[in-house]
């Protein structure tokens, strides 16, 4: 398989999890790093031994293909539409952009230049997420007609030392989390077809609770707590619950609700866990796993919990994906109709009325066990 060059764009605390997980997969190197900031840059480049380049330069070298976007995502579409316009190809971090006519646009324009875009988040490649797809796509409990989400925490504020974009318009839960929840809802049973919500804001401040700016506040400018009513082409209506304004609550990740039976999964912020399936009340059983390698535990999250950790899988299959000439899972039409569809819900929440969405995309295809084994150098 032919190596492609990979040269990443903002070098702050997500630039880590890439590069020390790109070398895993096969197909990418990551070769280069840049940022506004060039001592950020310099520091994080000599932190995983590769080389430092102003922004121009990336854009300019003749040994990156591909571009990671890892902005902060106000700048998501500018720094992805300078990517396009240098010839290379864009893999950004979620959200990929923050309205739909940034996407559309960006879409105009990769294929103006016949090139590739991808986005975050990819953790539905995931065992787990993929159990699930394989559970529904094998009828193990009918047709999802229903469901339930929830995202709720108290909010960034506590372990980010510098939480400002959270609170900005362009982050807020739905913005900046709901990426996950949405994307693996459209790759487990299809296309949003409208939504309705409504949101509101609890506390105009939050009070940094770490790093140099301890005790510092900031000013909230974006909805934090949100509820949608998502209605899918297939039928099926889920409710999203998405807040930063909640100390504790007992709701599960995400329920899907079939004609014959019921699906419990994990975190989809996260690639692993236990899928189970419940056919009544009080009886669930966990489903078989596969053997999926992006359900073996790699690493720990902050409260010391073992979790499989695979972020780059996005970009490997895309780069594989290139490679073969066949559609990539990422996908940019994937992406723009996840955006849409959480527009939509703020949307909606400001005007009180049911927005219809105007984009669709395809389901994904699976990422089997041996397909993502592939995948791996």
């Amino acid at each position: 398989m032919i190596d492609f060059g990979v040269g990443i764009i903002g070098c702050g605390n997500i630039s880590a999890s890439y590069l020390k997980l790109a070398p895993l997969f096969r197909g990418i190197d990551v070769r280069a790093v840049a940022d506004l900031n060039m001592e950020t840059a310099q520091a994080r480049a000599d932190e995983f031994s590769v080389r430092t380049e102003t922004i121009a330069g990336l854009l300019a070298a003749d040994d990156i293909d591909i571009i990671i976007n890892l902005t902060i995502p106000a700048a998501h579409f500018g720094v992805t539409k300078q990517i396009l316009e240098a010839g290379k190809h864009a893999y950004s971090e979620k959200p990929y952009v923050l309205t739909l006519e940034e996407g559309e646009a960006l879409r105009a324009l990769a294929n103006e230049k016949g090139l590739r875009v991808g986005s975050a988040p990819d953790t539905f490649l995931g065992g787990a997420h993929q159990l699930a797809r394989a559970a529904i796509d094998e009828n193990m409990v009918g047709d999802i007609i229903g469901g339930t989400c929830h995202v709720m925490s108290r909010g960034m504020e506590a372990w980010h030392p510098n939480p400002d974009f959270f609170f900005q318009p362009g982050g807020g839960p739905v913005l900046d989390l709901g990426p996950y929840y949405v994307t693996n809802l459209v790759q487990l049973i299809g296309p949003v077809k409208s939504v309705s919500a409504m949101a509101s804001a609890s506390f105009m401040t939050r009070t940094i609770g770490i790093g140099p700016r301890e005790g510092e506040t900031v000013p909230v400018e974006t909805p934090t707590n949100i509820h949608a009513l998502l209605e899918f082409h297939n039928g099926a209506l889920i409710t999203l619950g998405a807040s930063w304004d909640v100390c504790a609550h007992r709701h599960e990740n995400m329920e899907l609700y079939g004609s014959g039976g019921s699906l419990y999964l994990p975190d989809p912020n996260f690639f692993g866990g236990e899928v189970l399936q419940a056919k009544q009340v009080d009886d669930p059983t966990e489903i078989t796993p596969r053997n999926h390698p992006f359900s073996i535990s790699n690493a720990k999250d902050g409260q010391g919990n073992d979790r499989a950790n695979y972020r780059c899988a996005g970009l490997a299959d895309m780069a594989a994906g290139i490679a073969a000439d066949r559609p990539h899972r990422c996908s940019l039409e994937l992406a723009t109709h996840v955006v849409e569809v959480m527009t939509a819900i703020l949307q909606s929440a400001e005007s009180r009325q049911w927005v219809d969405t105007v984009t669709t995309c395809d389901r994904p295809e699976p990422l089997t066990p041996d397909q993502a084994r592939a995948l791996f150098a």
